[in-house]
């Protein structure tokens, strides 16, 4: 009988080492700050890297090719005195979303390639200026320049510095890549009109209700140089919520639109690696108004007790300042805690006076009075909140799929 145990036990346990070293594998992915710290000729750039928190970016892609250049190269662009910003827009345009190896540099189809970079991803690039020019010249020389700067390839290939195929590769370029849209002066963060942005990103009523507070506007511009997230519901989801929103105390009101904005500069990257409670603008000294960040694959959900928002888009990402449309308004269970009331059950008409089943009634004996019909079970608060449609069971169902293969795989390495 223990031999029959056998096969499926060793099967189990092959399959648990498999899974083990895929999550491993998976959590010791590249990282760009350990690769560079080990070139001390790049720690300025490196330093840059992670103040912009591309750093972050790099590290949840695959497939990327990071451009980097040396303190010599990096003193000649800080000379210049350009915003945090802007020094974010001019080193993303030196993040190649593809794998570019030293050999793969010398074998380009047709002497040339078109290669997008983190600038065009964030959808700051004006037309094709986030797009990288690479071509194989001769003498065994590659040339790097940005699209936008009238076809002149001023920096050189000049070595690699790590690659680990074909996830990461990491080279050195002679130079900063001149681009003319990269190097624009952006305005300062406390100067960015947030309604106007959200307004012509399909969030206006949401824009145009927190204007309309002046204490919960203030509270956000007054946030946005030390670091702002706002998750701003679109227009449909907010349109329907407003009828709730009404009805809120002005104390309410206040917090319903404080609990959208988060005191911290958050990426996509940092949203999808921080997962958790998170503060909000709204949160007291009891640590309350707060939500849960949780990740479904690639897509990023909100939580608290009575709804989960996902975000759908960047609307703005510009340190320190982020701006993502959410499908839902963000509901805090301080306020929307409560059971939805159940509707008491309709009285039963009463009998006509001339039926006759009125006189066979008042010769009956009168029977006790029936017990009241208990009263229907509320409706969950996320149900009531939800105005949007959407359901977020799967997601809960996949988390307790989860636990139960975690449990089942370690069950067997116990074996």
């Amino acid at each position: 009988m223990q031999h029959l145990l056998r096969p499926p036990t060793l099967a189990a346990f092959t399959a648990a080492l498999l899974f083990i070293s895929a999550i491993f594998s998976t959590s010791n992915a590249q990282n760009i700050t350990r690769i560079l710290e080990k070139h001390p000729e790049f720690s300025t750039f490196n330093h840059y890297l992670t103040l912009t928190h591309l750093a972050l970016e790099i590290n949840t892609r695959t497939t990327i090719t990071v451009c980097a250049v040396d303190n010599s190269a990096m003193t000649n662009l800080l000379a210049k005195h350009p915003s945090i910003s802007t020094i974010k827009n001019i080193l993303s345009l030196h993040v190649l979303l593809d794998y570019f190896g030293a050999k793969k540099l010398h074998q380009i189809t047709n002497g040339t390639a078109l290669a997008a970079t983190l600038y065009q991803a964030t959808g700051s690039a004006p037309g094709s200026s986030g797009f990288v020019n690479i071509t194989d010249l001769r003498g065994g020389k590659v040339g790097f320049g940005a699209e936008d700067n009238n076809g002149a390839l001023p920096a050189l290939y000049v070595k690699s510095v790590e690659e680990i195929p074909y996830n990461i590769s990491v080279i050195q370029i002679s130079q900063i890549l001149p681009s003319p849209a990269a190097e624009a002066p952006t305005p300062a963060p406390s100067q960015q009109n947030l309604t106007a942005i959200m307004s012509v990103h399909g969030c206006k009523i949401f824009g145009d209700t927190l204007s309309a507070f002046h204490e919960a506007y203030s509270t956000f511009t007054d946030n946005i140089d030390g670091g702002l997230t706002v998750f701003c519901p679109v227009d449909n989801a907010f349109k329907a919520f407003l009828p709730k929103f009404k009805n809120l105390t002005a104390a309410g009101k206040l917090a319903l639109l404080e609990f959208h904005g988060v005191p911290v500069y958050q990426t996509i990257a940092m949203l999808k690696s921080n997962n958790g409670l998170m503060n909000t603008l709204a949160t007291d000294g009891a640590e309350k108004y707060d939500f849960s960040v949780q990740n479904d694959g690639d897509q990023i959900t909100l939580k608290t007790k009575a709804v989960t928002a996902k975000v759908t888009d960047t609307i703005i990402d510009d340190v320190p300042l982020a701006i993502y449309a959410i499908n839902k308004v963000l509901l805090p269970e301080e306020l929307f805690k409560g059971k939805a009331p159940s509707p008491s059950p309709a009285p039963a008409p009463a009998p006509a006076a001339d039926a006759p089943e009125a006189h066979k009634k008042k010769k009956k004996k009168k029977v006790a009075d029936a017990p009241e019909p208990a009263d229907s079970p509320a409706e969950s608060p996320e149900d009531a909140a939800d105005d949007t449609g959407d359901d977020s069971d799967g997601a809960v169902r996949f988390d307790g799929i989860v636990v139960t293969v975690l449990s089942l795989v370690f069950g067997f390495l116990m074996l």
